[in-house]
């Protein structure tokens, strides 16, 4: 398992990078989280988090490119956009909830959002899902995107922004 996980924390360390050059103006990184809560927020829903999660997310409590990025989890966020409350707010107060083992990360400011799905965590990382609030699935009609968080960061954060945006912040 620790060659897998020195893998998976040279693929995060290869996105950070890239999302690094950036302008500031166009990006923001939440601080580093040096306490458990992450442990703390595993135990309450009786999951395990990936390891590409935990890795980022210490490193970055949060990450914004332009609108598209990560939520953090901590009570100084705006109100619904910590993981916690999201989670809370997705698989218990809405009308068409969440399976329990989707886990909400980064909201398209739609009502959808791009989930883990816990459930198939192996080797460290589990596949990214997109959940589209208004429709009412099957078994497991959910949409599988991509493999994994870096490979979620690779395309949706990085490429997509950059088809239309430098990374100085101007316009293509």
């Amino acid at each position: 398992m620790e060659l897998t996980t020195n893998i998976i924390a040279k693929k995060c360390d290869t996105v950070l990078d890239e999302l690094l050059l950036f302008a500031d103006d166009i990006i923001s990184f939440g601080p580093r989280i040096t306490d458990n809560r992450l442990e703390l927020f595993e135990k309450l829903l009786g999951f395990e988090f990936p390891f590409d999660f935990k890795y980022i997310m210490k490193k970055h409590n949060g990450i914004s490119l332009m609108g598209t990025g990560i939520c953090g989890l901590d009570n100084e966020l705006l109100l619904g956009s910590s993981l916690d409350e999201m989670y809370k707010f997705e698989h218990f107060e809405v009308y068409n909830k969440m399976p329990l083992e989707f886990f909400p990360f980064s909201p398209d400011g739609f009502g959808n959002h791009y989930c883990f799905d816990l459930s198939k965590l192996s080797d460290g990382t589990c596949p990214v899902v997109f959940w589209q609030h208004d429709i009412i699935y099957n078994n497991d009609e959910v949409e599988v995107c991509y493999l994994n968080l870096t490979a979620w960061i690779k395309e949706v954060m990085i490429d997509w922004t950059l088809d239309d945006t430098n990374y100085d912040g101007t316009s293509k």
